[in-house]
């Protein structure tokens, strides 16, 4: 299943309601597995942005029906990247290379054998 990370800010709202999160934690967490993903890991973090999130959702439809009732309950204000573990990032780079697309010397080359 892909993975995803979302980092979140707080909203507002979000702020005003503070003393609800764990609540919607754990209402998040029911929602990915509603979906046939699950929660990997929930991080608090300082910085630009207030929580981490790690996802592994059985497609990238279904996160993003997560990502619209998440933004409807207007707690978190989300960015979501796409991961890809080792073994993806492998099975792309050789397929890229296979593919005829190759990276050296700093110039992209192309292989028309």
């Amino acid at each position: 299943m892909p993975y995803f990370i979302s980092l979140m800010r707080l909203t507002q709202r979000g702020l005003n309601e503070i003393a609800n999160s764990p609540e919607r934690a754990r209402v998040s967490r029911e929602r990915v597995e509603s979906l046939g993903g699950r929660s990997v890991a929930l991080y608090a973090t300082m910085g630009a942005y207030d929580f981490v999130q790690v996802f592994e959702m059985p497609s990238e439809a279904a996160m993003m029906q997560y990502l619209l009732v998440a933004r409807q309950d207007g707690h978190v204000d989300p960015v979501v990247l796409r991961a890809f573990d080792g073994q993806e990032w492998g099975s792309i780079v050789e397929a890229s290379i296979k593919n005829g697309t190759q990276k050296g010397n700093g110039h992209e080359t192309v292989n028309t054998a």
